[in-house]
């Protein structure tokens, strides 16, 4: 299973996101920031061959989006929360597969002091009783949950290369990783790839395109696998698919991909 932002799904699928599709051992990935809408992909993107492709649009055109790509047909399919402001928002979709739900979260980026970090303040509120409240559902009925996506925060100094220089902007506030924790702890979600690399720093997933931050690895872990406890415990491998070089990249992010048994 693999997760990545793309950041512009037509620009990706123009950079490279299609070749990395047809050569992925993944049987489901979960796509954030599409930017787009299905009339406006071209079919190689909208249907490729092999993939079952769910697309979820926000409201104002142009910005954020999800999406999940599947091997096989996902049944169950649900957009947002129940949550009147998000909804339609293209922040959040899942469907269940076999004994798992997978969902795609885009969680709002923010910007300290503007009404983007009010926005994300918001949205967090409103979503972690919807992920207690959905653990308790799915575990209920003998199945798994993982959302997978960009969650936009970096939970501890080990996720983010200069955390110094970051304690004060979105992304690294106290409250948004407070908030995170609370996930991890009152929840009781698991961060897959930190439970598999529990002692390392990263392993990053974003890189800013500004100065040599990829070239340095000066990056962020931002992009997560969050379950369910009886599903972390059947991860088995986990890593980063970070390009070989700058110019080989077709997002600002790169895929992050776990097996699971």
């Amino acid at each position: 299973m693999s997760t990545v932002n793309v950041n512009g799904l037509r620009a990706a699928a123009r950079k490279g996101f299609l070749e990395w599709l047809a050569a992925t051992e993944a049987d489901v990935v979960c796509l954030q920031e599409t930017r787009v809408e299905h009339a406006q992909l071209p079919a190689p993107v909208a249907a490729p061959a092999g993939w079952h492709v769910t697309l979820v649009p926000a409201n104002d055109r142009g910005r954020s989006g999800v999406a999940l790509y599947s091997r096989t047909a996902l049944d169950g399919v649900r957009i947002g929360f129940a949550n009147e402001e998000f909804d339609a928002a293209g922040r959040y979709v899942e469907g269940d597969l076999g004994d798992i739900t997978v969902a795609s979260l885009y969680l709002p980026s923010g910007e300290v002091g503007t009404e983007r970090q009010a926005e994300k303040e918001r949205f967090m509120a409103a979503f972690l009783p919807y992920l207690v409240r959905r653990r308790a559902e799915v575990e209920a009925e003998g199945r798994e949950l993982v959302v997978c996506g960009d969650w936009n925060i970096a939970h501890r100094e080990a996720d983010l290369k200069n955390w110094r220089d970051n304690r004060n902007h979105s992304g690294f506030l106290p409250d948004e990783r407070a908030w995170l924790s609370r996930v991890f702890d009152e929840a009781g979600y698991v961060d897959v790839v930190r439970r598999l690399f529990p002692d390392v720093d990263g392993p990053y997933s974003w890189w800013s395109y500004r100065g040599r931050a990829f070239d340095n690895d000066t990056g962020w872990r931002i992009d997560y696998h969050i379950s369910t406890p009886g599903l972390a415990g059947r991860a088995r491998e986990a890593r980063v698919e970070r390009a070989a070089s700058h110019d080989r990249r077709w997002s600002d992010h790169a895929p992050v991909t776990v097996v699971y048994e």
